[in-house]
């Protein structure tokens, strides 16, 4: 049998764009590129030879040839959907590919991923290297969980939420603890710094412990990760965002010698391109994230403040 019919991603878009009126919010809708679309739509049009979709305005709308081709398949593309449904095949699964900071992806992100497959059997979530200075127009990447600081403004198009971390406090072993009476204290002992950003400790102690003078720094790491693993190691007292520890908080491994934790400004955004912001999959995924980093910070004891979404337009 020889099939003259378009096939159904040439269907699915054309009709996407038809509803939406915009090749960038079918592409979101669909979850593959905007190219991917009218690459799709440009093919049908040729296999019709006919001009389907009028792209000259603000929104793209159907020709009078596109409009009779939309009412003659939807209703068609709407039964198959149907047909699947009461058939009843197994969803099939979907793929979220997120990059996510090193450190927080290790201790925080994974050790959870198991709580988000349960509720949500069908989505996949595939980790991708991250990329430091990210520009957020990778296509091998649909959400970033990136750092943001106080001066750095999101790209145009990208949708940021805050999830946690702007918090920091020193952590140490109980035996180094033991040799700290007073924040003042930390002057006389090894603190171990986060290469990225020297300034943690001098913002410390001068908002929570109340000491001005410079403090002299001791090894440096780039990841946080192994700025965890040195303090665990009794190499000296780190700097860190408690969530970070919360394993080592618990077993007594590590304990916070001082409080209050001092906000430095910046912290863990969930990031994704606006036009992805109707997609089922991220909405969900998005959610479950807000949940559990506000159950993250609430156990810690810090407000899940400046939680809105903002879009750079």
């Amino acid at each position: 049998m020889q099939f003259k019919s378009p096939s159904l991603p040439e269907l699915h878009a054309f009709l996407a764009v038809c509803q939406l009126g915009s090749f960038r919010q079918a592409a979101g809708v669909l979850f593959v590129t905007q190219a991917a679309v009218s690459r799709a739509v440009q093919r049908l049009e040729q296999r019709l030879e006919c001009t389907l979709l009028d792209r000259s305005g603000p929104r793209v709308l159907p020709t009078a040839r596109g409009r009779e081709f939309q009412v003659l398949v939807e209703a068609h593309v709407a039964g198959l959907e149907t047909a699947v449904s009461q058939f009843g095949v197994r969803r099939a699964k979907r793929r979220l590919r997120v990059s996510v900071v090193p450190t927080l992806a290790t201790r925080w992100l994974v050790p959870r991923l198991g709580q988000f497959r349960a509720l949500h059997p069908d989505i996949e979530i595939e980790l991708r290297p991250f990329h430091h200075d990210e520009d957020f127009t990778r296509d091998d990447v649909d959400l970033w969980i990136d750092v943001k600081r106080p001066s750095r403004a999101w790209p145009r198009g990208v949708r940021a939420r805050y999830l946690l971390g702007r918090e920091i406090q020193p952590a140490c072993t109980p035996a180094v603890a033991a040799r700290l009476r007073q924040p003042r204290d930390l002057l006389k002992a090894t603190l171990l710094q986060h290469i990225n950003f020297p300034g943690n400790w001098a913002l410390w102690l001068q908002k929570a412990g109340g000491v001005d003078l410079p403090p002299t720094l001791g090894p440096g790491f780039d990841l946080g990760n192994n700025l965890i693993v040195a303090a665990c190691a009794g190499m000296g007292v780190t700097v860190v965002q408690p969530l970070l520890i919360e394993a080592e908080l618990g077993s007594g491994q590590l304990v916070l010698p001082f409080g209050p934790a001092v906000n430095t400004g910046r912290g863990y955004f969930l990031c994704s391109r606006a036009a992805l912001a109707g997609n089922e999959d991220v909405v969900q995924f998005t959610a479950w994230l807000l949940e559990a980093s506000k159950a993250s910070s609430e156990r810690l004891g810090f407000s899940p403040r400046g939680a809105t979404a903002r879009t750079t337009a």
